[in-house]
């Protein structure tokens, strides 16, 4: 969920501005922890539980490009250096993408909607 990058962004920023220690300008990843890396096929299908559809993912017949099998970005150096970690497990944050999406088709206020999640989201950070 884009609320997990952004507060490792927020958590780099502040250590840019309080530390002035160069380590902290470098690249950094923002993700999922491990247990939480599933594969496309596992998301969409959860996503569609979430959701309450009784429809199945399919591939679509023909010639696709070629996609890497698995994709997981290491986050360690953010645990390590900033004490930043994900707050969502992969279930909370496929929640709150289905949440909000269903909130927006419905065309109920989407940036109430968005203000509730990250003061929702805010009060995990809060807590640890």
């Amino acid at each position: 969920h884009v609320l997990e990058p952004i507060s490792g962004y927020l958590f780099l920023a502040e250590k840019l501005y309080t530390d002035k220690n160069t380590i902290y300008a470098d690249g950094w990843n923002f993700g999922p922890n491990d247990e939480d890396a599933k594969s496309v096929r596992w998301i969409v299908n959860n996503m569609l539980s979430i959701w309450g559809s009784n429809k199945k993912l399919c591939k679509q017949p023909g010639n696709h490009p070629h996609e890497a099998s698995y994709l997981k970005l290491d986050i360690s150096k953010a645990k390590k250096h900033l004490n930043w970690y994900p707050r969502l497990s992969l279930n909370e944050a496929l929640n709150y993408i289905v949440d909000w999406h269903k909130s927006f088709l419905a065309g109920e206020d989407i940036k109430l909607k968005t203000l509730e999640q990250i003061e929702k989201y805010s009060t995990l950070i809060s807590k640890n």
